[in-house]
């Protein structure tokens, strides 16, 4: 992964590249602003180089959390289509999944180098055996098709399995290698967000287990 000057970072995280109209008018806005005199010409450059960058990979779908229906799809995206990968093996009904969806799909759209993927287990029968899938939610983070990271259930997120974050999250797969850099805090209203995310944590039911499927 390319080195992104700092500034170029900060500028780019608190405002994560969009559509095409909203880019330009975010460039215009730096360009209007007294402070973008502190860059030097490479800074803009990058930036733009960055921007750039980004739109091409949201054209393939970087910034979304997809579902794959198909287990080959899967496999053909890991070891091929993309870098970084997080895949969530989910099942619909399982609680504890969609509180792990929740927290991917608030993800996927700041970390776009890195694409976010969820598949149901029942579609996914070779890579459940071959990974040992056996409790839900399991997230896999992968590096050029090779696993690095492992998450069953809620293991070593948060103080508590029952009340992390988001930014939990996002700390456990930096620490995996599978997200460039730290995004949430330069993220517009993510001290909002992450108020009440805590107090919805600290609201859910306790005793919600770790759902064994197989």
């Amino acid at each position: 992964m390319a080195y992104v000057d700092p500034t170029v970072a900060s500028v780019l995280d608190k405002d994560p590249p969009g559509d095409d109209s909203d880019d330009d008018a975010l460039f215009e806005s730096f360009e209007n602003d007294p402070s973008i005199q502190s860059f030097r010409e490479q800074r803009l450059q990058q930036l733009h180089d960055e921007m750039a960058r980004a739109k091409h990979l949201r054209k393939q779908e970087h910034g979304t959390y997809a579902e794959i229906k198909e287990e080959k799809t899967l496999m053909d995206t890991v070891n091929t289509g993309a870098e970084l990968c997080v895949v969530h093996f989910f099942k619909p009904d399982f609680g504890r999944c969609g509180i792990m969806d929740g927290h991917l799909e608030k993800l996927a759209p700041v970390h776009f180098d890195t694409r976010f993927l969820r598949i149901n287990v029942e579609n996914a029968p070779f890579l459940v055996t071959k990974l040992n899938v056996r409790v839900l939610p399991c997230v896999f983070a992968f590096k050029n098709g090779v696993s690095v990271e492992r998450i069953t259930g809620f293991e070593g997120l948060g103080y508590s399995e029952d009340t992390f974050t988001t930014k939990d999250l996002e700390q456990r797969l930096l620490k995996a290698g599978v997200l460039t850099r730290e995004k949430l805090m330069a993220s517009k209203g993510f001290e909002l967000g992450k108020q009440k995310e805590t107090r919805d944590r600290e609201n859910q039911n306790a005793d919600l287990d770790e759902e064994d499927w197989d």
